[in-house]
C-alpha cells in the first residue's frame, strides 16, 4: 500500500511539473480565440464568455496545489482534485465548439478544432501520468467538439468530426500505453529500493552479528584464559617441583595445546583492533624456509607425507614474523587435509607490468583432498572448516585461513586460491621482490638476541591481581624460581606495601581487569607516578577485545597474555 501511495505521488509530481505554464497557456488561449471571434462578430455573450473563463483560470492559479512536503498519505486525495480541476477547465472549454462553430464560417470552425486538438496533444503529454487526469481533461472537450462538428451535418464537418475521432482514440491509446511504461518503471524502481533496503538491513545485521561475535569471542577467551592461567602456573610450579612426574609433563602438553587455541584467537582480535602493526625489511626467503622445515618435518613424517621446501636465493620485502605467519598456517593447513602425496613450497620470480618492480610468488601445493568451487571462498572464513562436520580436533579450529587473509590485507601481499577436489590445493602469495642486504638480517639479529641468557632478577616484585588463586600460582612459580614475588589484591594495598619502602621493588606487575572496574593499567601508572618508580610496568592479561587491545597497544607499555 504504501508502494501505491509513492507510485502515486511520483505521478503526481509529473502532471504538476508544469501546471503554472498549462494555466497560463490553456486561458490565454481561450482569451485569444475570444477576443478574435469578438472582432469578427461583436455580441455581448461573447465578452461575457471570455469574463467566465479567465476568472476562472485566475481561480485556478491561485488555488492551493501538490507539493513534495505533503505527508504521503495525502496522495490519494491530491490525485482525486487533480483529476477534478482539470476535468473542470475541459467541462469550460467544452462550451466553446456550441458556441463558435456554425457552418457558414469555416475559418472559425478550423481555429477552434486546432487549438482543442493542440490543447489535448500537450495534455496528453503532462496527464498520461494520471489516467483519469487524462481522461477528464480529453473526454469532455473532444466529445463537445466532436458532437459540434457532426452536427452541422455537411460533408467538411462531418470529415473533421470523423478525424477528430480518430485522433481522440489515438491520443486515448498513447497515453494509456504511456501510462502503463511509467508505472512499470515505477514499479520496478520501487522494488529495487526494496531490494536495496533490504540488503542494506541485512548487511547491517551481518555487521551487528559480526560485532557481537568479536565481543562474545573476547568474553569468552578471557573467561576462559583466567582458570587456565591459573592451571599453566600450578602446573609449572607442579613441573619444577616433580620434573620426572609425567603427569606433569602431560598436564603441561594440555594446557599447552588448550592455549595455542585460545592464543588464534587472540590473533584474530588482534589483528581486527588494527594493533599489529608490520615492520617491512627484506627477508630470505630461503632462511625462512629453513626456519619451517623443523616445525613440519615431524608431522608430514608422522602422517608419511613428503614436504618439500625448495631453496630459491630469492628476498622480499615483509614483515619475517608475520609472513612466518602465513606460510606456517598454509602449511599446517595444507598437512591436516592431505593423505597421500605431499606438500610443496616453491618460490619463483614474476616480472612485474605496468613499470611496478618483480614480483616472488611463493606457492604451498598439496596433494589434498581439495576445495569445492562453492567453497573457495568460505575457507577463509572464521572456524569453516572443509569436511569436518564433527569438528575433529586434529584439523583445528578453522581460524588459521582467516588469519592468512586478514595477514594479507594488512601487508599487501594478495592471496590467490586454486583448487580441485580430490586432486589437491595450490596457495599462492604475491610479494614484491628486493635486494638481498649487505649486513645480516635484522631478525636475525634480534632472533640472536632473544636466545641470550638473562641476567637473574634481583630485588621484590609487586603483583597486583584480584584473583587468589593466580596469587597463589604465581606466588609459587616465580618463588620456585629464587623470586621475591608481593602479590595483593587491589591499589590500596599495593600503595600500603609502596610505602613502607618503594625502591626495593624491582618491577610492577599489573593483571589489566581489576575489581570494582580497575584496570591494571591506569593502577600501574597512577602508583609509579605516587610513588616515583622507576620500576618498569608489565600487564597481564586474558583480554582480547579490540577496543582494550588499542588501549593497551597505545600506552606503550608491554603486555603478557593469559595463559602465561
Amino acid at each position: 500500500h504504501k508502494e501505491y501511495r509513492r507510485q502515486r505521488q511520483m505521478c503526481i509530481r509529473d502532471s504538476y511539473g508544469a501546471y503554472d505554464a498549462s494555466i497560463v497557456v490553456h486561458f490565454g488561449l481561450g482569451a485569444a480565440l475570444g477576443a478574435a471571434m469578438y472582432i469578427a462578430s461583436p455580441r455581448g455573450w461573447i465578452l461575457a464568455w471570455m469574463a467566465a473563463h479567465l476568472l476562472l483560470g485566475l481561480a485556478l492559479y491561485l488555488m492551493p496545489r501538490w507539493h513534495a512536503g505533503l505527508p504521503l498519505d495525502q496522495t490519494p486525495l491530491w490525485a482525486r482534485r487533480h483529476a477534478r480541476t482539470v476535468t473542470l477547465v475541459s467541462l469550460a472549454t467544452a462550451t466553446a465548439p456550441w458556441l463558435f462553430i456554425s457552418r457558414g464560417d469555416l475559418p472559425a470552425t478550423s481555429v477552434l478544432t486546432v487549438v482543442i486538438i493542440g490543447s489535448c496533444a500537450r495534455a496528453m503529454q503532462l496527464l498520461w501520468p494520471l489516467k483519469p487526469a487524462l481522461h477528464g481533461y480529453t473526454l469532455p472537450m473532444m466529445l463537445s467538439l466532436i458532437g459540434a462538428l457532426a452536427w452541422q451535418g455537411d460533408g467538411m464537418h462531418l470529415f473533421l468530426s470523423i478525424f477528430s475521432l480518430a485522433y481522440l482514440l489515438f491520443t486515448l491509446r498513447v497515453g494509456q500505453q504511456q501510462h502503463r511504461l511509467l508505472t512499470d518503471s515505477l514499479v520496478l524502481r520501487f522494488e529495487n529500493e526494496a531490494l536495496a533496503e533490504r540488503l542494506g538491513e541485512q548487511i547491517a545485521a551481518a555487521e551487528r552479528a559480526s560485532i557481537e561475535k568479536t565481543r562474545f569471542l573476547a568474553t569468552a577467551s578471557h573467561d576462559l584464559r583466567q582458570p587456565l592461567h591459573a592451571i599453566a602456573l600450578f602446573g609449572a610450579a607442579l613441573e619444577n617441583e616433580h620434573p620426572q612426574s609425567r603427569n606433569a609433563q602431560r598436564l603441561m602438553r594440555a594446557v599447552n595445546a588448550l592455549g595455542s587455541s585460545l592464543d588464534t584467537m587472540l590473533d584474530v582480535s588482534r589483528l581486527d583492533a588494527g594493533v599489529v602493526e608490520p615492520v617491512l625489511e627484506p627477508v630470505s626467503l630461503d632462511a625462512l624456509l629453513r626456519a619451517l622445515n623443523p616445525m613440519f618435518s615431524a608431522q608430514a613424517e608422522q602422517r608419511q607425507l613428503q614436504l618439500r621446501l625448495r631453496a630459491s636465493g630469492l628476498w622480499v620485502r615483509s614483515d619475517p614474523r608475520l609472513l612466518h605467519r602465513m606460510l606456517s598456517n598454509l602449511l599446517d593447513n595444507a598437512l591436516k587435509y592431505t593423505a597421500r602425496g605431499g606438500v610443496a613450497v616453491r618460490a619463483r620470480v614474476r616480472p612485474g607490468g605496468h613499470g611496478q618492480g618483480d614480483a616472488v610468488w611463493i606457492e604451498v601445493v598439496d596433494s589434498g583432498i581439495g576445495i569445492a568451487p562453492a567453497q573457495l571462498e568460505r575457507v577463509f572464513e572464521e572456524f569453516y572448516q572443509v569436511d569436518n562436520p564433527g569438528r575433529e580436533r586434529s584439523h583445528g579450529l578453522g581460524i588459521g585461513l582467516a588469519i592468512v587473509r586478514r595477514l594479507s590485507r594488512l601487508l599487501g601481499h594478495p592471496v590467490q586460491l586454486r583448487s580441485r577436489v580430490g586432486r589437491g590445493t595450490r596457495f599462492r602469495l604475491v610479494l614484491p621482490r628486493c635486494d638481498a642486504p649487505v649486513a645480516p638480517e635484522p631478525w636475525a639479529v634480534r632472533a640472536e638476541a632473544l636466545t641470550a641468557p638473562t641476567a637473574p632478577v634481583s630485588g621484590r616484585i609487586l603483583l597486583i591481581d584480584d584473583d587468589a588463586e593466580i596469587r597463589a600460582a604465581m606466588t609459587a612459580l616465580l618463588r620456585a624460581h629464587g623470586i621475591d614475588l608481593q602479590a595483593v589484591a587491589g591499589e590500596a594495598e599495593a600503595a600500603a606495601l609502596l610505602a613502607s619502602g618503594p625502591a626495593s621493588f624491582r618491577a610492577l606487575l599489573c593483571d589489566y581487569r581489576l575489581a570494582n572496574g580497575d584496570n591494571g593499567l591506569d593502577v600501574g601508572q597512577r602508583l609509579r607516578a605516587r610513588f616515583a618508580l622507576e620500576a618498569p610496568l608489565l600487564l597481564v592479561t586474558g583480554e582480547t577485545a579490540p577496543e582494550r587491545l588499542q588501549r593497551v597497544r597505545a600506552s606503550g607499555v608491554p603486555v603478557l597474555f593469559k595463559p602465561v
